[in-house]
């Protein structure tokens, strides 16, 4: 990884310090009356009298007024069609004042799509995946199952779903779910209560904090990311210390972490992982939303990448909305495990059961994967995703561009530093044929700007090219080859 040179970190800090002088300032001009944009600003129209319904006062939401707002034409676009390769945008028109809702027009643009989670390009309308689960809503289960599946919502195609599942990721039993993100959100309160202690990178999704959060009573830990020193000393700590008020040994310690961070593009270090779970005689839960299907030869995910056994992770995670191009997500583990969540999981005995068209698409596709459908399809898309990564990310870093991330991870952040910067970047990227997408504070921290570019199979090396081509024309007028030839020691 490279670091930025002395000039553009000094560049960003002043830029983000006379960002906030500035949004102060107007905040100030707001309160008297002096600003014509005034955006609500300490009010709701209509809630007169009434306690404020949502914050307008802590730093975040002065962050949407002062920023997101101003750069609205950099995010939010409303798209139509498949997320392949290419992707159409309906045109917007945007008022006089920033504070403006746009309007969406009826014009669109075709555009090279390069941030959709496509990883092996299933999410299409055409193919072998969307044939089947066209044929599935025509003369299969219909559309929903209009009920839980611990009441009526059991289908004989989710029972076959996750068998399915926990053959391909080589666990015992498995369960899906209509929403990754409840996924984690909703199962992880059902795994901890108040004599447990959840150990979290701290750069783990917002799903995982989520679920840690409406874990009641759980104690919290977090480790620096990926920094397995770091996990070593909170556990060992925990350890000895036990539970904070009653000294006593905690009855389960669950570490969390992820095959690929969606914001970094780094992979977690596994095999020192494992090693210091078993150490501590702490479970581990692997969260592997963007890495299962996108890593490893077969597409078992990151526990195949660094050849980890899949019974030396306690619970896997996953979800069907990348490289299945579906919706939904899993939980794999032993039988218990699964026993035990299918009647104590708020996202199985409450939340309307998974899709049937869904659950079709899913098992086309996972079949495909796994060559189970007599073809190499599956195949041939994982190669193409793990070839177009190699090079697209080798050639970013041999032109001088700060990447983060493993190697092999399809999920590719060019880091910007300055929304200016990134403002800059979007919109002639745009003008150009490339829809990226930005990614800034609260996902990121506020000096952390970047592009992520996310690899599919179905790019093609031409567009790739293109892609680089656009980056290479934007150089001299926007200055994002940030890299100051200095390497850091980070994975």
């Amino acid at each position: 990884m490279e670091e930025p040179s002395l000039l553009t970190r000094v560049s960003v800090c002043i830029g983000m310090t006379l960002l906030i002088l500035f949004g102060h300032l107007r905040d100030w001009l707001r309160a008297r009356g002096w600003d014509p944009d005034k955006m609500g600003y300490m009010t709701e129209p209509g809630n007169e009298g009434f306690s404020p319904l949502y914050p307008n006062t802590d730093f975040q939401a002065f962050f949407l007024r002062n920023v997101y707002q101003r750069l609205l034409r950099c995010w939010n676009h409303p798209v139509t069609g498949v997320p392949g390769a290419e992707i159409e945008i309906w045109d917007r028109k945007f008022g006089d004042c920033y504070t403006d809702t746009p309007k969406i027009l009826t014009t669109k643009k075709k555009f090279l799509n390069i941030g959709s989670y496509n990883y092996l390009g299933f999410a299409e309308n055409d193919g072998a995946c969307s044939a089947q689960t066209i044929q599935e809503i025509r003369s299969g289960y219909g559309t929903s199952t209009a009920s839980p599946r611990s009441e009526l919502g059991t289908l004989e195609l989710h029972r076959e779903l996750e068998n399915l599942i926990a053959e391909f990721v080589g666990k015992e039993d498995s369960i899906v779910f209509g929403m990754g993100f409840a996924t984690n959100s909703l199962n992880l309160p059902s795994l901890v209560d108040e004599e447990c202690l959840i150990v979290s990178d701290e750069l783990n999704h917002c799903s995982i904090i989520l679920g840690a959060r409406l874990s009641a009573g759980a104690t919290k830990r977090i480790f620096k990311h990926n920094d397995m020193e770091d996990l070593d000393r909170v556990l060992r700590k925990s350890v000895i210390e036990g539970h904070p008020r009653t000294r006593r040994r905690w009855k389960k310690i669950l570490v969390i972490v992820e095959g690929i961070y969606s914001m970094e593009g780094t992979t977690c270090n596994l095999p020192e992982i494992v090693a210091i779970k078993n150490k501590y005689k702490a479970y581990l839960y692997l969260d592997e939303a963007h890495s299962i299907g996108a890593m490893g030869a077969t597409g078992r995910g990151i526990c195949e990448y660094y050849g980890v056994e899949p019974g030396d992770v306690d619970i896997l995670m996953g979800t069907f909305s990348k490289s299945f191009g579906a919706a939904g997500g899993y939980i794999a583990a032993n039988k218990e495990v699964i026993m035990h969540l299918r009647s104590m999981s708020h996202g199985d005995v409450y939340a309307t059961a998974m899709s049937p068209p869904v659950c079709r698409q899913i098992i086309a596709a996972t079949r495909a994967i796994m060559g189970a459908d007599g073809t190499n399809d599956g195949v041939r898309r994982i190669k193409q995703l793990a070839d177009n990564t190699r090079y697209f990310r080798s050639e970013l870093v041999k032109r001088g561009y700060i990447v983060y991330g493993e190697a092999s991870s399809p999920v590719v952040p060019m880091l910007l530093f300055s929304m200016a910067r990134a403002s800059a970047f979007a919109r002639c990227a745009l003008a150009r044929g490339v829809a990226p997408v930005l990614v800034a504070y609260p996902a990121t921290p506020l000096h952390g700007c970047r592009a992520r570019f996310c690899m599919s199979a179905s790019h093609t090396r031409q567009q790739l090219d293109k892609v680089l081509d656009v980056l290479e024309e934007l150089e001299p007028a926007v200055g994002i080859k940030l890299a100051s030839g200095k390497h850091i020691a980070v994975r």
